[in-house]
């Protein structure tokens, strides 16, 4: 017995994607109300899905420049610590 397997215009499966990418929806309830099996959804999210939406932070690139911007960051915030660290010592030897 041959299973007859439905074939789905690549316009449908893009508006799939973009209903799963932003009505917040679960997916398998998406995949219920358009009939379809949610490996389907999954599936078509890897072809016509925005990179972006699978990467919310960008890409390699983006996130290696974003953790030397926050490195700098955290050792300036380091040094500021720690010279108000050295400040209230020297303010709390010099009072009686």
């Amino acid at each position: 017995m041959a299973v007859e397997r439905r074939t789905y215009p690549e316009e449908f499966k893009r508006e799939a994607v973009r209903l799963m990418e932003t009505s917040g929806k679960r997916i398998a309830e998406i995949a219920r109300d358009l009939g379809i099996n949610d490996n389907n959804l999954y599936r078509w999210r890897g072809v016509y899905g925005n990179p972006s939406q699978a990467n919310p932070n960008g890409n390699v690139a983006e996130m290696e420049a974003e953790l030397q911007r926050l490195r700098r960051e955290n050792a300036v915030l380091r040094q500021e610590r720690d010279i108000l660290k050295k400040a209230m010592s020297i303010v709390s030897r010099s009072q009686p």
